[in-house]
């Protein structure tokens, strides 16, 4: 279970830009005549779903949405249809993506699962609503008025994921003391949350004394380049971003790390079951199941101005004490016992 770590750093606030909350009559009209003219013509309602990656991958994420769309009432195939759309990986693809699902009418763009596709999504239309997932914050990025009052057509669910950076910084040098270099693995092509991830990273290892190598990864080949280059600056551990990109691959990432012999940690629970040393970050399965509740309660004629930004502030910590045996780490009980889950 999710817990809160009273040891949790806490986050840098970032400056909110001003947003203009009104909408015109017409407009909210026209945010409800879908779901009115569907329903008179006795058809079920259509939410558009736009994924960064592929279904095989968003797999966890997608029982954990559906499953918060069956807390409404709503069972996809029985009286909700959901249109699919994947970007499989490049964000490039995203705005044309979601320029489809508003050409389709759909009643609902859900958007779970990073920043791409919530700005992609406003940007495209202000009539239709949109609930998003992310870790970044809403209104720092323009998408919200604020968390309370959202304003707009658009509302959703955010996580801790730049915020919890810091943190990871500090558990991987209680672990390892002795360590002067770590490196820092952010996505250049989600440019907002490699930034917002940095600048707190950084101000975390400078209050350590460290130093902390900033890595690029935007495709899976680069794992390799990253974690080579850590071993050339003889780099002390890998500190992964929050990024959708990374959560997708847990497995690659810590095959890569076990290879080079690499301490690291990320931000889920897979990367720790497929040999990765640590985990720290917030819990994606409560945010996408949010998602999907926001979703269904729109559906029954919810406004996404009056449902406000849904805030998960619960963090979790998983350790493999196999792989820190074979790196020839000992874990301090201290650290075991903050765990939520530790795998042997």
């Amino acid at each position: 279970m999710s817990r809160r770590d009273k040891n949790f750093i806490s986050p840098v606030k970032i400056g909110r830009r001003s947003f203009i909350t009104l909408l015109g009559g017409a407009a909210a009209a026209s945010l409800v005549r879908p779901r009115t003219v569907r329903a008179q013509q006795g058809a079920m309602p259509v939410i558009g779903y736009l994924g960064l990656e592929t279904p095989e991958l968003y797999a966890s994420r997608l029982r954990a949405f559906r499953e918060g769309l069956g807390k409404t009432g709503y069972e996809e195939g029985r009286n909700v249809t959901i249109e699919y759309r994947w970007a499989e990986g490049h964000y490039e693809r995203v705005p044309a993506l979601v320029a489809d699902l508003v050409r389709r009418k759909v009643d609902v763009i859900a958007v779970p699962g990073g920043v791409p596709g919530a700005i992609a999504a406003k940007a495209a239309t202000s009539t239709i609503p949109i609930v998003f997932e992310m870790g970044a914050d809403p209104v720092a990025l323009g998408l919200v008025a604020s968390l309370n009052h959202p304003g707009g057509n658009i509302t959703g669910a955010t996580s801790l994921s730049a915020e919890v950076n810091p943190k990871r910084v500090e558990l991987l040098h209680e672990l390892i003391p002795t360590a002067k270099i770590f490196g820092f693995l952010v996505n250049p092509t989600n440019p907002a949350n490699a930034q917002a991830s940095t600048q707190l990273a950084t101000a975390a290892a400078e209050s350590l004394g460290l130093t902390l190598q900033v890595l690029n990864a935007s495709h899976e080949d680069d794992f390799e380049t990253a974690f080579a280059t850590l071993t050339k600056l003889h780099a002390g551990g890998l500190v992964v971003s929050n990024d959708t990109f990374y959560v997708t691959r847990q497995e690659l990432l810590a095959a890569a790390a076990m290879r080079h012999k690499m301490p690291a940690i990320s931000q889920s629970r897979e990367f720790v079951a497929a040999g990765g040393l640590m985990s720290y970050s917030g819990s994606y399965a409560e945010t996408h199941k949010q998602a999907g509740v926001y979703t269904g309660r729109i559906l029954k004629g919810d406004k996404p101005a009056d449902l406000p930004v849904y805030r998960s502030t619960e963090v979790e910590l998983f350790i493999n004490l196999k792989t820190a045996k074979a790196l020839g780490i000992a874990i301090p009980l201290s650290l075991l016992g903050r765990a939520d889950e530790v795998i042997e």
